[in-house]
């Protein structure tokens, strides 16, 4: 782990004694895909999650952390969160509200804990990537215990591939 400086998230995992793995990968400005990253790490795209924080009508924000090759599918993500309707957030209010940027944002320690929902299929590996909160990092974590970290919910949230 030389050379490699913890994020606020890593630090949240070290307190809560939970095992993970500090994954570097090379940031491309023009593509904060997914499936770049999945590529940059030789892993699954099905295994390589993002973070997605979107506005519910009735319970305000809320995260989704989603394949990287699915898409958040708008009308599951309302239901499972107790919403009639929920959009993405726009772009300029992710810093403000989360404390993280773009192709940076990870579903462990954001400003405030809000109500974060997997999807199911995070269930079917033995591990998951997610952001470690920096553009460059990747926390590699069993799924289970960051969503139990984070008080998270699993559930059917996106469109099928």
């Amino acid at each position: 782990m030389a050379g490699i400086n913890k994020t606020n998230a890593a630090r949240l995992l070290d307190r809560a004694k939970i095992q993970y793995e500090l994954v570097p990968y090379v940031v491309d400005e023009n593509n904060l895909a997914a499936n770049h990253i999945a590529e940059q790490l030789g892993e699954d795209i099905r295994q390589v999650f993002k973070t997605l924080v979107l506005h519910g009508d009735r319970t305000g924000y809320f995260v989704c952390v989603v394949p990287g090759n699915a898409e958040v599918d708008l009308k599951k993500a309302a239901k499972a969160s107790g919403n009639k309707k929920c959009d993405l957030i726009p772009m300029k209010e992710l810093l403000p509200t989360t404390g993280y940027i773009r192709g940076g944002c990870s579903p462990i320690g954001m400003k405030k804990a809000f109500p974060t929902f997997f999807h199911a299929t995070c269930e079917d590996f033995d591990y998951i990537y997610v952001s470690a909160g920096v553009r460059g990092l990747q926390l590699k974590i069993e799924p289970n215990k960051l969503v139990d970290f984070v008080r998270g919910t699993v559930a059917d949230i996106a469109t099928p591939e």
